[in-house]
């Protein structure tokens, strides 16, 4: 890549799980890459992701506050996405998703940049229209546990499109459903590290309900591809839209899957569901496959072996303990 042909990226969150693999593949791409986190629940790992590097620097700072920074490109991706770190401090994932989003809407204006809004899943709810396209309106609880993280992510995208139509902010929507690969944390709450690690140690694997309700599993390097051809889209096409695996499995079948993959010794056992907890979740990726010519590559095995490898050299080191300390590069 040519100096001309560089970017300067900024991404938010980029010391979380698809942040650093995002920062990885950016890099390897030959940007500059500044990577903003309030490194709430940035982990160890982040420090064996990145050799040193003069276009790669790390910035302390919690997006509900201001930041003045330059920047061609903007992926805005910072809010806790599992369920035990946003339910842990509410008020603060409502002010991330909209203090949050309004800082960087405002970022992007002044310096001119393209914004990519990590939007999620959830904000379909519990579905009524299964799969779920974009035009689907959702069924979500705004009293709920999960209202500060799923009614928060709509608000960010009723923003993004205010500051767009009234500002001519360049804005780009990913609806990004159930990911995982490298780079999760072992304490992260979702339920493919949990059950990996439970079966690593030879614990119970905890599945909640009856364990047929039903998830679509996108491997983060397929995600990654899939960030980028978005945000190489014609300025016209804004989103939002669907970014996930189509191909539903039910939790008994993900725990089977792990159970076998890793030659675990563990046993299932159930736990009562969560209070709003979806029973279904699959995306209707139509509009991925036509304007972004993507759909996922890597087989849901093959990416529960790779993630397995990585949790295994993670337990092996010990770096499951949570890291406050912004890494040295």
């Amino acid at each position: 890549m040519t100096d001309k042909e560089s970017k300067h990226i900024l991404v938010t969150g980029g010391a979380g799980f698809i942040g650093t693999n995002l920062c990885r593949r950016l890099l390897k791409q030959g940007h500059t890459v500044t990577c903003v986190d309030n490194f709430q629940t940035a982990q160890a790992p982040f420090r064996t992701a990145f050799r040193e590097s003069a276009r790669f620097r790390v910035v302390r700072h919690d997006v509900t506050m201001p930041l003045e920074a330059t920047a061609d490109e903007i992926y805005h991706l910072a809010c806790p996405a599992s369920p035990v770190h946003y339910q842990r401090d509410p008020l603060h994932t409502l002010k991330t998703c909209l203090h949050g989003s309004i800082n960087m809407l405002e970022l992007a204006g002044r310096a001119n940049a393209k914004l990519f809004q990590a939007s999620t899943s959830e904000i379909y709810g519990d579905p009524e229209v299964h799969p779920q396209p974009e035009h689907y309106r959702g069924s979500v609880n705004p009293i709920g546990l999960r209202a500060c993280y799923d009614e928060g992510k709509r608000c960010a995208e009723s923003l993004c499109f205010d500051y767009h139509r009234q500002q001519g902010v360049r804005i780009k929507i990913g609806r990004i459903f159930n990911t995982y690969g490298p780079y999760m944390q072992p304490d992260d709450g979702r339920v493919i590290p949990n059950l990996i690690c439970q079966a690593l140690r030879n614990r119970p694997l905890t599945i909640h309900g009856d364990g047929l309700q039903t998830r679509s599993f996108c491997y983060v390097d397929d995600l990654v591809e899939a960030l980028l051809r978005l945000m190489e889209t014609p300025d016209e096409f804004t989103g939002p839209v669907n970014l996930g695996n189509p191909s539903e499995v039910t939790m008994l079948e993900l725990a089977e899957h792990i159970v076998e993959l890793t030659g675990s010794q563990s046993k299932i056992v159930f736990r009562p569901l969560p209070s709003d907890d979806p029973r279904r979740r699959c995306p209707d990726i139509d509009l991925a496959r036509s304007r972004l010519g993507w759909q996922p590559s890597v087989p849901l095995r093959e990416g529960l072996q790779r993630t397995i490898e990585y949790f295994e050299d993670v337990l092996m080191l010990g770096e499951q303990t949570v890291s406050k300390t912004v890494p040295a590069f």
